[in-house]
């Protein structure tokens, strides 16, 4: 029998009646028992995610005794054949102002030939930029003295 005399309206969204306290009753939301929660593969206790140790940051050199993860190679170190060949397109670019190209050519020469060296030994990726960079260098070098030896012979 129900509590709820005939005709009236339903409230859609009133607890069900008899099941105890709460919105679900005593028991969870089908009035039997709630189990506990399955322990986790690595144990109980165990932070199933996030750094080891759980502090929310990566182990430094004076957290765990080591720095950096185990396993993980290092990022390559692209920047001296980057630099030597954006200089040697400056160099080869601004060979009027030749003072200026000369420095920044042998600049180029200089980081791309560092450049090559990181990638010969694996500690960077990016040979073909650091060659184009030395013949850029080369280039913007060779251009600058023949514009200096023009100046010279003009004067």
């Amino acid at each position: 029998m129900s509590s709820v005399p005939h005709g009236a309206p339903v409230n859609p969204f009133a607890p069900p009646a008899g099941h105890g306290p709460g919105p679900y009753g005593a028991h969870g939301a089908h009035g039997g028992h709630v189990p506990p929660p399955p322990i986790a593969p690595d144990g109980p206790g165990q932070v199933p995610y996030g750094y080891p140790g759980g502090h929310g940051f990566p182990p430094g050199p004076g957290v765990g005794g080591y720095y950096g993860w185990p396993g993980m190679q290092a990022l390559p170190s692209n920047g001296m054949g980057t630099a030597g060949l954006v200089l040697g397109i400056i160099s080869a670019v601004i060979f009027c102002m030749w003072p200026v190209a000369i420095v920044v050519g042998v600049l180029a020469v200089i980081f791309g030939a560092i450049g090559m060296g990181k990638a010969r030994r694996g500690e960077a990726t990016n040979r073909g930029q650091a060659l184009a960079g030395v013949i850029c260098g080369v280039a913007g070098l060779v251009l600058s003295l023949v514009m200096l030896a023009f100046v010279i012979a003009t004067a």
